[in-house]
């Protein structure tokens, strides 16, 4: 299949997606889409007060979903593997490392802390949403004309 330009074409492909972006900047939705391109990120987390208060779809397995870029473009379809709900403050270890972005434990906490404040979400005992998940497409334009983006 050609290129793909825009969420109303991704979405035809992708029937029952729902769309979403990483982070609550530029930054922070760019840093993330690298990772999760890289394959160092295969699991986030958002928050269920969040997601409630929004009216978004929770995630769910076997579902495959849609992250757009910054701006609103399509970015990755990625499936959801599975889906945990688990109490910030009973996040372990464990939990981490396949985030991507965190160093250890009190890293994410650290992160994920100001994040939730940010949104006026924070509690210790705030329920999280865990997902894990893997990447089916990526719609990054090729940039080498060799079919892939590694050149620089």
């Amino acid at each position: 299949m050609g290129p793909v330009s825009g969420a109303a074409q991704v979405l035809a492909r992708y029937p029952g997606a729902e769309t979403f972006t990483f982070g609550d900047s530029r930054a922070l939705c760019d840093e993330v889409l690298a990772l999760v391109r890289a394959g160092r990120k295969t699991v986030t987390c958002g928050v269920l007060a969040a997601v409630e208060a929004s009216g978004e779809a929770l995630p769910e397995a076997g579902r495959v979903d849609i992250a757009l870029d910054w701006d609103g473009a399509p970015a990755l379809a990625v499936e959801t593997l599975e889906v945990q709900l688990v109490p910030f403050d009973a996040v372990t270890e464990d939990m981490v490392p396949d985030q991507g972005e965190f160093r250890d434990l009190a890293h994410w906490r650290a992160g994920y802390r100001a994040y939730l404040e940010r949104a006026g979400h924070f509690a210790p005992d705030a329920m999280m949403i865990i997902e894990r998940f893997r990447v089916v497409e990526d719609f990054q334009p090729v940039s080498n004309g060799r079919g892939g983006r590694d050149d620089v």
